[in-house]
């Protein structure tokens, strides 16, 4: 892919979940929630969780920051539901890999869905936390429970 579409992609994707961002609202049954805040740019974020068998069974964002930070915690909302707490920690090291510019498998690339894109963030150190705030509270969730 060009670099021309690459950038396009990029754009349409993370305008599109910043403007229309999946998950987001409050999960009234959640079993565990956070929220951490980017210093750095001002982004917060209120993840909730509901875990259910070892398995999340939903997830709801609520916060303010950033087209990045906001377009990054719908994606991750897509890649996390219906997974395992094992696989979404798994996925999560991927993504944080990935924003640092970190090269991973092919099949967590997919699996990583439009969240994939984002691993362009890492040309722009100012902006990974941004792209990594949600996943970080996702991640912290998950090591509690």
């Amino acid at each position: 892919m060009g670099l021309s579409k690459l950038n396009y992609l990029y754009r349409t994707l993370v305008l599109e979940h910043a403007s229309h961002p999946h998950h987001q609202g409050k999960l009234l049954d959640a079993t565990a929630q956070i929220t951490l805040h980017n210093p750095t740019c001002g982004d917060t974020i209120n993840l909730a969780v509901r875990i259910d068998d070892d398995k999340i069974s939903d997830l709801k964002f609520t916060g303010s920051g950033c087209t990045i930070s906001q377009a990054s915690a719908s994606m991750m909302g897509d890649v996390l539901i219906g997974k395992s707490v094992s696989d979404a920690q798994q996925l999560i090291q991927a993504f944080s890999n990935l924003v640092i510019g970190q090269k991973i498998s092919a099949q967590a690339q997919e699996q990583l869905q439009d969240a994939a894109i984002l691993g362009s963030v890492a040309q722009f150190p100012a902006r990974i936390k941004c792209a990594a705030l949600a996943w970080h509270a996702a991640q912290a969730i998950l090591e509690e429970n």
